[in-house]
């Protein structure tokens, strides 16, 4: 279609573990463009600029038009679409760290409420710290710190504009971020959620009702599911062996971490990074 335009960046590596865009762009949709059913293994905030389009996650189906924002959260089914007759034209920013889910959850965003509609928030403000993030892009370190710097002054504006959350559901959502940040950084090493409960200061099943509450999983499932993602990581973009890259994110026992890989996956670790390479080896841009 005549006008339509996709302008996008990926960033390689991770220069950060607190907070680092994954991929940044903007896009004038064709009518009818579709992404998934699928999932990302980041956070991705899109804002649409003009036109029409539909978001559907957990079973709802969103019309979103200019002014409103949706966000993407890691490991979750989505599917969005430009409209037929009005196609969106939206920017968006891909993001990840330990930061992240602590920043998001601050927010009116949630996963049972994914958007903000048009007029809680300054639209201009929000096009603008997008556009900031795309113009600084770039591989090295000085980019990759323009680059976190601006997604923290976007997200900034998220924060002003909340509205307060419950306070009990505050303080353990306080406990579940600290929590995180234990496992995110300590996770190839063999720590148990003991441990994790330890750091944060409360009892384990204090600290497992405030998973249930907050993330709706337990510490352990959240522990094993992001052991399992740096794991996927690490079969995709190395050349280590299996039982090398169980150690590597904080399995000691090579079956179990098969095991584990393959409940999330439903392919073997080996079948994984056969399919990974694959896709890599034929040019595919996942980017998007």
């Amino acid at each position: 279609m005549e006008g339509t335009y996709k302008y996008s960046y990926k960033t390689g590596e991770s220069l950060s573990n607190a907070l680092s865009v994954y991929n940044t762009g903007y896009q004038k949709c064709e009518p009818g463009y579709q992404w998934g059913p699928g999932v990302r293994n980041h956070y991705c905030i899109h804002h649409v600029i003009a036109g029409t389009g539909y978001y559907e996650v957990h079973g709802n189906r969103y019309q979103l038009e200019a002014g409103d924002t949706f966000i993407l959260y890691p490991d979750t089914e989505v599917k969005y679409y430009a409209d037929q007759e009005k196609p969106w034209e939206y920017t968006w920013v891909g993001f990840e760290g330990a930061d992240a889910g602590i920043l998001i959850g601050a927010t009116d965003f949630s996963p049972e409420r994914p958007l903000i509609r048009r007029g809680t928030l300054p639209d201009l403000e929000i096009r603008r710290q997008l556009q900031k993030i795309y113009e600084v892009k770039g591989s090295d370190y000085e980019s990759a710190a323009a680059m976190t710097g601006a997604l923290y002054t976007l997200l900034a504006v998220f924060l002003h504009y909340a509205v307060k959350k419950e306070p009990i559901r505050d303080v353990q959502m306080t406990y579940v971020r600290k929590a995180q940040d234990y496992i995110q950084l300590n996770y190839s090493y063999p720590i148990t959620i003991e441990d994790v409960a330890s750091y944060v200061g409360i009892s384990r099943s204090y600290l497992f009702r405030s998973f249930q509450v907050c993330l709706k999983q337990s510490p352990k499932e959240y522990l094993t599911d992001f052991r399992i993602q740096k794991a996927r990581h690490l079969l995709r973009e190395t050349s280590l062996s299996i039982a090398a890259i169980a150690y590597s994110v904080g399995f000691e026992n090579n079956l179990y971490f098969s095991k584990a890989f393959k409940s999330r996956t439903h392919m073997s670790p080996s079948a994984y990074r056969e399919v990974s390479v694959g896709e890599s080896s034929k040019g595919f841009n996942l980017s998007r």
